[in-house]
């Protein structure tokens, strides 16, 4: 795998341990710049295990990861973060005494210039047209989906290159996950590129440019969506 490219995010050989027994065994995978790629896996396959080793939050033990042509091992994680990486983390955390629009600026904390998180809070309020209208409402008393809204949004407020995206549709009712989906796509056709983290196969493979899929901390399959959505790997890894 070339790891001088500067393009998009490689994961090269990645082992990541916890009390020394390894949950990620020489996992490698490449997001290509501008293109949304999936992981897919069933629970306990090791895909938050992934997500804490490119965030430099459980470091690997052995092997590299590089965004766009820089190496992040070895970094901490607020310098992962202002390489250009995003985070959306599982279960639509968010802070639920502050107002929708103090969580969306806490999203720039970074930004030094009120002028550029100000037009940053705009581009989020064109994306979720209801979070601006709904801007001064707690946001620990709206809906699930819109909780999924200010999460995501508050990641973009980092303007960020690459958005990781772990497990948006949990917890969602269908029409709601079918919703986000088609967000991400909107986000992805804004230049973003996109590493999503999924077992919602179906959904997933609708958007997706290209995947991989984790089982028991290995990747066992990779191809492009039409391609894992016939691969046996995909059916083992989550029926058996």
């Amino acid at each position: 795998m070339n790891v001088v490219s500067e393009h998009g995010l490689i994961v090269q050989g990645v082992y990541t341990a916890y009390d020394k027994a390894d949950v990620l065994e020489d996992v490698s995978l490449t997001a290509q710049s501008g293109k949304i790629t999936c992981l897919l896996g069933s629970n306990g396959s090791g895909k938050s295990t992934l997500i804490r080793s490119i965030l430099a939050l459980t470091p690997p033990s052995r092997g590299r990861i590089v965004f766009e042509g820089n190496e992040l091992t070895g970094l901490p994680t607020h310098k992962v973060i202002a390489a250009g990486i995003a985070c959306i983390p599982e279960g639509r955390k968010v802070f639920p005494k502050l107002t929708v629009e103090e969580n969306l600026q806490l999203g720039g904390y970074q930004e030094r210039s009120q002028d550029v998180v100000a037009a940053r809070l705009q581009q989020v309020y064109e994306t979720f047209p209801v979070l601006k209208e709904r801007r001064q409402q707690i946001a620990g008393t709206m809906s699930g989906g819109e909780q999924a809204m200010i999460s995501i949004g508050r990641g973009l407020m980092s303007a960020p290159r690459l958005l990781v995206l772990d497990e948006p549709s949990l917890g969602l009712s269908p029409m709601l996950v079918k919703e986000n989906f088609n967000i991400v796509r909107r986000i992805n056709e804004q230049g973003i590129t996109v590493f999503l983290v999924e077992q919602n196969v179906h959904q997933t493979l609708a958007i997706a440019d290209y995947g991989y899929v984790l089982s028991k901390g290995r990747v066992v399959a990779a191809g492009t969506a039409d391609e894992l959505g016939r691969a046996a790997e995909v059916h083992q890894a989550y029926f058996g």
